[in-house]
């Protein structure tokens, strides 16, 4: 009685293994980037997110970001620590916060998206503007095929 030995697609035959291949390397890159300014990627998305309102609460910081309140609030400490962004508890409920940025998050941002963007250039520059753009688009469409809400932070 012979075995029969199961056929098994070769690693690099995987989309899943180039994409993951791409994105741990801007990862990385980024990540490291980010540290020398003193920021995490996590810390980067909650203060990103934050950058276009003048406040918000970390309930509602982690609805967008997907995270649980539990992991936005050791963020939010963090940031605080940093001063990078202020937490006020509401006087009548201290279990409601606000939070918001300090003018130095505020002016900080700027220079990490900057950073963001070199990144994405370093890596995404051999392909064409129309080939960005479809790449995009198809992520984007994988996203929505498969209700992805939960942002990358590591």
């Amino acid at each position: 009685m012979t075995t029969k030995t199961p056929t098994l697609s070769h690693l690099k035959s995987h989309t899943g293994f180039w994409l993951r291949f791409v994105s741990n390397h801007v990862s990385h890159s980024f990540a490291r980037q980010l540290l020398a300014s003193g920021v995490t990627v996590a810390e980067w998305v909650v203060l990103r997110e934050m950058f276009d309102q003048p406040e918000t609460s970390p309930g509602v910081l982690a609805e967008v970001i997907g995270l649980t309140r539990g992991a936005v609030s050791k963020l939010v400490d963090r940031l605080v620590a940093k001063k990078l962004i202020t937490r006020e508890e509401h006087s009548e409920d201290r279990r409601f916060q606000s939070i918001a940025l300090t003018p130095a998050g505020r002016r900080l941002i700027p220079k990490l998206a900057a950073i963001a963007d070199k990144n994405d250039q370093q890596y995404f520059s051999a392909l064409s503007a129309k080939e960005r753009a479809t790449l995009l688009a198809t992520l984007k469409k994988l996203v929505h095929a498969h209700n992805l809400t939960k942002i990358p932070i590591e």
